[in-house]
């Protein structure tokens, strides 16, 4: 589908996509999104070979809709797990037809008591009914059965500790930002001629242009192989903040911002890795806002629907764009950087490696993209971790901060409103405390409604003399009304006498009542739904707690008794002819 809402033309009648099952029929080769190819040995399984020829096919055709090593990994280790069960096994099975219902009870025990051994049996399960073997019968049955939902291993951050996490990664964010915007107004200065040349300024520029243009400031190689900073003291020292971290974020500031994206947006950490850079527009009607267009990547929602575009708007120091237009600053310089030295790399979480040729020849994550020079790109988990332990946090705070910002909003974001509700909202402890006191006042509304549509008043075996006669029950006393008139009296509707707790039925009532709920069913087929709830449902429900408390046999036969005048009545009532 072209951006037009096209459909792409088809492949020509000859075209074969290469099958991920090599010709041994043992190997699987999954190609990411990224062009990467990586393979995997099924002859590694500690199984006979049949059955590694089994789970090779069944992983190749799930591999068709992968496009990341990350999943391939997942599954292929989840399926060596139960390879290495089946193989513990007294007689372990030479193929998948011999796989009994003894065994995936077996195996069922021992992973479904946590939530890493329910993401394995999942996984498992959806490998092997591929199979035909496991079209139908018992086996199929074990193999179906379900297990209860996983309790989430990640809980949202009480208050305090959510301030503690964001205040950390604002000092340091921060801290980087001034840095980097005071050495930014000093290289404009220069490069627009406005410093003296010989001056300390003008030496300082100079520097920093270099700096700008090659990702690190002027160094010698000094006879022993270790470069030596040529100009330390204009700069102040060696250290990272007083060379290339003038101009650029290292891996832990930006790691820094990535938490305050997440607090403020709760993006995923993945998406960090190949987020574009945000592209700005004044906002309509408006000459100082800034509207920005942010490109989101979220692989779960499936193939096609990847990628989506949320507005941020900044319109002061305290509206959610600023975050926005200050990441934009900061990583101004390693981004122009990044788009000369690999032309359309335009990626905005962008920071200076501590030490480029090593981490380049160490790069061997192929979902990640790969360094550009000096730079790297997004956060990687091993930043993440590294992040935590210097603020000494216990955890990395990414899945938390997000739970925390999702259920704090109590919106979807990047997901689905059943999984929002599912997976964040009703799960989480915090949640579930500050729930409690709306659960209760919940429950006492949910009570008094329910006691509203409830005959409200007794039952009577024969009328009593002192009570007032009226067209549906009997009144004992209308001055203690629940809907009293200004002069004292009773002000209800005659449908409401049900409701009171004055009103008292007997036997002689019955015909009518049960006249009168038949009526109310009836009505229900003619007249429109809403119109119906609203003006007799409550009347009819009321009708129907009355029934059971009478007794549907007694109900019934009342019915039958039913004369003229009750049906004169009831069409009263019915039309609202009747007043008290």
């Amino acid at each position: 589908m072209s951006r037009r809402g096209h459909r792409a033309g088809l492949p020509p009648a000859d075209h074969r996509t290469e099958s991920p099952l090599g010709p041994d029929g043992l190997t699987v080769t999954v190609v990411n999104k990224a062009g990467y190819a990586k393979e995997f040995d099924f002859s590694e399984l500690p199984v006979p070979e049949p059955l590694q020829r089994s789970l090779a096919r069944l992983y190749a055709a799930r591999s068709r809709a992968w496009t990341s090593h990350d999943t391939a990994k997942t599954c292929w280790s989840r399926t060596m797990v139960f390879a290495t069960f089946l193989s513990e096994l007294q007689n372990t099975p030479q193929d998948l037809d011999g796989v009994t219902v003894v065994v995936l009870k077996r195996w069922r025990a021992r992973h479904v008591s946590t939530v890493t051994g329910k993401a394995v049996l999942s996984t498992v399960r959806l490998l092997l009914q591929q199979d035909p073997r496991f079209s139908g019968g018992s086996v199929t049955e074990e193999l179906l059965r379900r297990f209860p939902a996983a309790k989430p291993s990640k809980q949202s951050y009480e208050d305090d500790e959510r301030k503690h996490v964001v205040l950390a990664a604002q000092r340091q964010f921060r801290a980087a930002r001034l840095r980097i915007e005071e050495n930014t107004r000093l290289l404009r200065v220069w490069r627009a001629g406005e410093l003296e040349e010989g001056s300390r300024d003008g030496r300082l520029g100079k520097v920093l242009d270099h700096l700008a243009r090659t990702g690190d400031v002027p160094r010698t190689i000094l006879p022993s192989g270790q470069p030596h900073v040529d100009d330390r003291n204009l700069l102040g020292g060696a250290g990272t903040e007083q060379t290339w971290g003038r101009l650029f974020l290292s891996r832990m500031e930006l790691t820094a911002l990535a938490v305050l994206l997440t607090d403020q947006f709760a993006w995923n950490l993945k998406i960090y890795d190949r987020m574009p850079a945000p592209t700005a527009g004044p906002s309509a009607g408006e000459s100082t806002t800034t509207t920005y267009q942010v490109q989101v990547e979220k692989h779960r929602t499936g193939q096609g629907r990847w990628f989506s575009t949320e507005n941020i708007t900044d319109s002061g120091a305290d509206s959610p764009g600023r975050l926005i237009t200050q990441a934009l600053e900061v990583t101004a310089h390693g981004r122009d950087l990044a788009a000369r030295l690999a032309p359309g790399t335009d990626l905005l979480m962008v920071a200076r490696l501590y030490a480029p040729a090593k981490a380049a020849h160490r790069h061997q994550n192929t979902e990640r993209p790969r360094p550009v020079g000096p730079l790297c790109f997004g956060i990687s988990y091993n930043d993440a971790q590294r992040w935590q332990r210097e603020h000494d946090l216990g955890g990395s705070p990414f899945q938390r901060v997000r739970r925390t910002t999702v259920t704090r909003d109590g919106q979807p974001r990047q997901h689905s409103q059943s999984t929002n509700e599912r997976v964040y909202v009703l799960p989480d402890e915090n949640v579930q405390r500050a729930s409690r006191s709306v659960f209760a006042d919940g429950a006492e509304e949910a009570l008094e409604q329910a006691e509203s549509v409830v005959f409200g008043g007794h039952l009577a075996d024969a009328p009593d003399p002192a009570h007032e006669q009226t067209v549906t029950a009997d009144c004992e006393d209308e001055t203690t009304s629940p809907w009293p008139t200004p002069e004292g009296g009773c002000g209800a509707d005659l449908m409401l006498c049900l409701a009171c707790k004055n009103a008292y039925v007997h036997p002689g009532h019955h015909p009518r009542l049960a006249l009168l709920e038949q009526q109310l069913v009836s009505l229900r087929s003619v007249l429109d739904d809403s119109e119906w709830s609203e003006r007799w449902q409550d009347h009819s429900l009321r009708l129907q707690d009355l029934r059971d408390k009478v007794g549907a046999a007694a109900w019934e036969a009342a019915l039958a008794r039913a004369g003229s005048d009750d049906h004169t009545l009831v069409h009263l009532l019915v039309k609202g002819d009747l007043a008290p």
